[in-house]
């Protein structure tokens, strides 16, 4: 028996119809994705399902006693209120310190917020966390939630997207994070032009699934055309010459993807990039630096080296606190090292995407605002002109027309993004650039930096895309360094799990957060940090020449690597051609053995500074 039921539902805003004869159901233990663009009336459908908003037309009807609980893009947090009490609902503290599913909510949601401080002392984020800890306390038949990992770390979005895996309510959630809708959803819909598409999984089955649909659809358009060219010729002609019927099949969903090339060649991007910036990047050389400026607020870095080179495409990933967009500023040269020294290459030509929004003349148009900059760009081997560009960033049409002025807050955001990447840069730093972007254009964007050539440094909470866009990642973990993470995503959140370095959450915490600090223990980097580790015994001038020698062996595994892409490309051309896939297979035997052999020294030097 369904929850919910949609018949014949209608709603539209002003002259735009967002939803057109909508029917459909939610049955119990029901895990839907909502996706579609910003816009196209994903809110108004589960504010429709929730029973908020009384469609124009059609009938919304709820099961008898459903519970409904939901998460909305605001809030109705009472600002005299102390946390504690919206959270919990007057329930006594030994009643909910003996329930270890609170304790799990409150430790994952709210550990580093004082829980006797009132809601109006909270920043938007803490608001949003606790909004989003008082729906999951409670017990509900669905769960309905609007972009509910908005201002949550990569760490805790792992956790909610486990929590709610686990409850057996039903469940329907609206969320640009594409990770996330694939960790939680069994179904997706996407709403488009008024009507709501089904999909049987979560957010890479309906991407195959819908290239499938596209597929089929081209293959009947083609079928119709050739047919309609048919008809035009025999009407010219007279009787049809015999002709065979073509042969139309659905193919499994791999062989869509079978010959794809990979989403960027990278070897001949780093390439590129290196004869645009030379060697140097960015090197840092034993850098201390605080948050709040020399020996203000928390530490971040203590004595780190490291090198960011041409072509590098690093993902910065840490908790909220770590630390993360002030690398990026020290980086961007608006702040300064405590002590230590940044080395920047002569020909960096920098655009820094912070998360504050950049003064925009509210009176021009969106064109105009791009064209000031630039009115083309070469963007690999493509020429783009500012208007192609703003198409591909959701600037569709009359809406290269509008004021400045009339944007929202995440047109805004494409615009100041859009505007960096006409500057031509070759080192882009993104701090969050995925806020306030629905899938399609996030899909664009991705695109688009795939055939960019340079250094690319980003800081986001985004999974998908950090593992869509980086080569590799590094982790600010509370102790001072860079750590290296080979796992990406996946390692970090298992050095966290297992107390690998004391969090900025942890280190921040009221005495009144639910959980403690642990104990700080070192973190297995795999890259260059700071200090050694207690013990080791290395001289200030050692640990230097060992952290050199370090990089050096990363740079050399870097190396091998390409000529390891190299080679199986070559593979690949030479299919048919056994004697010279046979001196290949040869090349690529002798540097899998040389890259082994580096990885051994380099465990031997990490080991040597106590990493």
């Amino acid at each position: 028996m369904n929850l919910v039921n949609l018949e014949s539902v209608s709603h539209s805003y002003g002259p735009k119809p967002l939803l057109k004869d909508v029917s459909l159901g939610i049955e119990a233990g029901d895990r839907i994705g909502v996706v579609g663009r910003n816009g196209g009336g994903k809110t108004t459908l589960i504010s429709v399902i929730a029973g908020n908003l009384r469609p124009d037309s059609g009938r919304v009807t709820h099961n008898r006693g459903l519970h409904v609980g939901v998460l909305s893009q605001g809030d109705d947090l009472d600002p005299a209120r102390a946390v504690r009490d919206i959270v919990l609902a007057g329930r006594s503290e030994h009643e909910w310190a003996g329930d270890a599913g609170i304790r799990e909510i409150l430790a994952n949601l709210l550990g580093d917020i004082d829980l006797s401080a009132p809601a109006g002392s909270l920043s938007g984020g803490e608001r949003r966390r606790t909004a989003l800890a008082r729906l999951l306390i409670g017990e509900h038949d669905l769960i309905i939630l609007d972009e509910p990992t908005n201002h949550l770390d990569i760490e805790a979005i792992d956790w909610l997207a486990r929590h709610l895996s686990a409850r057996k309510s039903a469940l329907l959630v609206v969320t640009h994070d594409r990770w996330f809708l694939d960790a939680v959803s069994t179904r997706t819909w996407e709403v488009v032009d008024g009507a709501v598409e089904r999909y049987e999984g979560g957010y890479a089955a309906y991407v195959l699934a819908k290239a499938e649909r596209a597929r089929i659809a081209a293959a009947s358009e083609a079928r119709r055309q050739n047919l309609m060219r048919k008809e035009i010729a025999w009407l010219r002609r007279g009787p049809p010459a015999r002709t065979s019927k073509p042969k139309f099949r659905i193919e499994a969903a791999q062989a869509l993807i079978a010959d794809e090339p990979p989403p960027r060649e990278s070897v001949e991007l780093v390439k590129f990039a290196t004869a645009r910036l030379g060697r140097t990047v960015y090197d840092l050389e034993d850098v201390t630096l605080h948050a709040g400026g020399p020996g203000a607020g928390p530490q971040v870095l203590d004595r780190c080296t490291w090198q960011f080179g041409p072509g590098d495409r690093i993902g910065l990933i840490g908790v909220n606190g770590s630390g993360k967009s002030s690398v990026l500023r020290l980086l961007a040269g608006t702040v300064e090292p405590d002590s230590g020294r940044v080395v920047r290459g002569k020909t960096v030509r920098l655009a820094h995407l912070s998360q504050e929004l950049a003064e925009l003349d509210p009176a021009r148009r969106v064109l105009e605002t791009v064209e000031e900059i630039r009115k083309f760009i070469q963007v690999g081997k493509k020429e783009w002109t500012a208007s192609q560009l703003l198409e591909r960033l959701g600037f569709k049409g009359e809406a290269q027309w509008k004021v400045v002025g009339d944007l929202s807050g995440g047109e805004r955001r494409r615009l100041q993004l859009l505007r960096l990447l006409m500057d031509d840069p070759n080192v882009l730093l993104l701090d969050e650039p995925t806020n306030d972007l629905d899938i399609e254009t996030l899909n664009e964007l991705e695109d688009l930096l795939d055939g960019w050539p340079g250094t690319l440094i980003v800081v986001s909470h985004d999974r998908y895309f950090l593992e869509r866009v980086a080569d590799r990642c590094v982790a600010l973990l509370g102790d001072g360094r860079l750590s290296m993470l080979p796992g990406g995503v996946d390692e970090y959140l298992q050095r966290r799990a297992s107390g690998g370095a004391l969090s900025a959450r942890a280190a921040t915490g009221s005495a009144d957060s639910v959980t403690s600090a642990t104990s700080a223990t070192a973190a297995v980097s795999g890259g260059a940090g700071t200090a050694p580790a207690a013990g080791s015994g290395l001289s200030a001038k050692e640990e230097r020449e060992l952290r050199k020698e370090l990089s050096r062996l990363e740079r050399q595994l870097d190396k091998l690597g390409d000529r390891e892409v190299r080679i199986h490309a070559s593979m690949a051309d030479a299919a048919a051609d056994y004697g010279r896939l046979a001196e290949l297979d040869a090349d690529l035997k002798a540097v899998q053995a040389e890259k082994e052999s580096v990885e051994a020294e380099w465990l031997e030097v990490a080991d040597r500074l106590g990493e």
